[in-house]
């Protein structure tokens, strides 16, 4: 999803329409090349030989090589026509020759394609119908549950049904509302509580909630937070995670914003809490990178270890965080054009940031794992700088820690979240 938030960005900072198509009956082209054998069908055994079996010359749904071979005739025929497939996302293809820019992003049987030459988009439209049974449904309105809206000044991604649909699925159709999706300083426990006599539905209320976040940054933090406790959930977890949803009521129609007139380019934020988590006292890290004018990757994890101080919980959320942007900066190289000068991630922990900047080792360092110290080398070979930013501006304070309705409302604008009703009146 990360893949489709940066195209969907360079398209609306570019100006360029998006196009949709949809593959009928996708896995039948796929082809194999290992014999593989099935049953004979019901009501299709045959009658002289009712004991033999059926060889398969094509793939078929439910096979579990069909995807792939699927993958393998479309990336085959998308190269032909002079697409080649990133080395940052398999599923991104892109043709440049000259000025000529156009991307194709394939997910399974649906695609997107947009790029500054509508002679090149409608000719491989033209193409792809010729060689494939194809649905063409023009311009991009709709893809894997997100709702897409291009006007003048940007286009703006939401999930608004989806949100409505999960509300009125969980019976809050009619209840209150909540202006943050959990209470600041809220702790919840492990073993506090009493055990929900059913777990499923807190668990499928957790997995809608989850897949909401692919629009919704403002609710991460949260959402991971509850979904640690899937195994054995209690009333008090049910209790926060319709918190949310009372949140999400009150903003269904929220989504992203992607401006045109905003510059694309690379900005990362880190933080990190320090031992938040109330049964292990591990610290949780969290990262955005703004790609114009919204976020188009975030994450809220928890660490995998404990840290015994502020520098070092945060050190290993710069470190996670540094990963992210070594592939955005190759993604970024892909689809637009290469990167020029070192991507800035930014932090509100001096202490961790001067460790970053002086790769020396000391007795309060010596413990932490060697993969943490990846950020050291970037930052030696001048892909990345890190710089200091104030916590109150710091974006990624949202993935790490419930904050009051004032500060989450102000950081939740600047990731790029902005109200359908909002964005239609400002065009």
């Amino acid at each position: 999803m990360t893949s489709v938030r940066m195209v969907i960005a360079l398209a609306a900072c570019q100006g360029w329409r998006m196009w949709q198509l949809d593959v009928k009956n996708a896995f039948l082209y796929g082809e194999i090349d290992k014999d593989i054998f099935m049953d004979q069908p019901l009501g299709f055994v045959s009658e002289v030989h009712p004991d033999y079996v059926c060889k398969l010359r094509k793939a078929l749904y439910g096979l579990k090589q069909a995807p792939r071979a699927w993958y393998g005739k479309i990336a085959e025929y998308l190269q032909f026509y002079g697409y080649l497939a990133s080395n940052s996302d398999s599923s991104l293809f892109i043709k440049k020759k000259g000025e000529l820019s156009v991307l194709v992003l394939l997910y399974v049987d649906d695609m997107i394609i947009t790029g500054n030459s509508e002679e090149e988009v409608a000719r491989l439209r033209a193409e792809l119908a010729i060689r494939f049974e194809m649905k063409d449904l023009g311009e991009l309105h709709h893809f894997l549950g997100l709702e897409v809206e291009r006007k003048e000044s940007g286009i703006l991604i939401c999930q608004k049904g989806y949100a409505e649909r999960i509300v009125n699925r969980f019976g809050l159709i009619e209840g209150k509302t909540c202006s943050t999706p959990m209470d600041q300083g809220l702790k919840l426990r492990r073993d506090e509580g009493r055990v929900l006599p059913d777990p499923l539905v807190f668990r499928a209320l957790i997995g809608s909630l989850i897949y909401l976040t692919i629009t919704r940054p403002d609710i991460a933090y949260v959402v991971g937070r509850v979904s640690r406790f899937m195994t054995e959930p209690r009333k008090s977890h049910l209790v926060a995670a319709k918190n949310i949803l009372k949140y999400v009521k009150a903003t269904s129609d929220m989504g992203l914003l992607y401006r045109r007139d905003a510059s694309f380019s690379l900005l990362g934020y880190t933080d990190a809490d320090y031992g938040g988590d109330s049964d292990d006292r591990r610290s949780t890290s969290g990262y955005v990178f703004t790609c114009g004018s919204a976020g188009i990757s975030w994450c809220s994890k928890k660490q995998d270890s404990v840290s015994v101080s502020t520098t070092e919980a945060e050190y290993k959320a710069s470190a996670l965080a540094a990963r992210e942007a070594i592939w955005l900066r190759r993604l970024v190289d892909d689809v637009h054009e290469e990167v020029q000068g070192p991507t800035l991630l930014r932090g509100d922990n001096e202490s961790a940031l001067k460790l970053v900047n002086n790769p020396v080792c000391h007795a309060r360092t010596k413990h932490i794992e060697i993969d943490h110290h990846f950020i050291r080398e970037k930052v030696l070979e001048g892909s990345l700088v890190v710089g200091h930013v104030r916590s109150e501006d710091n974006l990624a304070d949202i993935f790490t820690k419930s904050l009051s309705k004032g500060p989450f409302q102000r950081l939740r604008g600047l990731l790029g979240l902005i109200t359908t009703s909002h964005f239609k009146g400002e065009c």
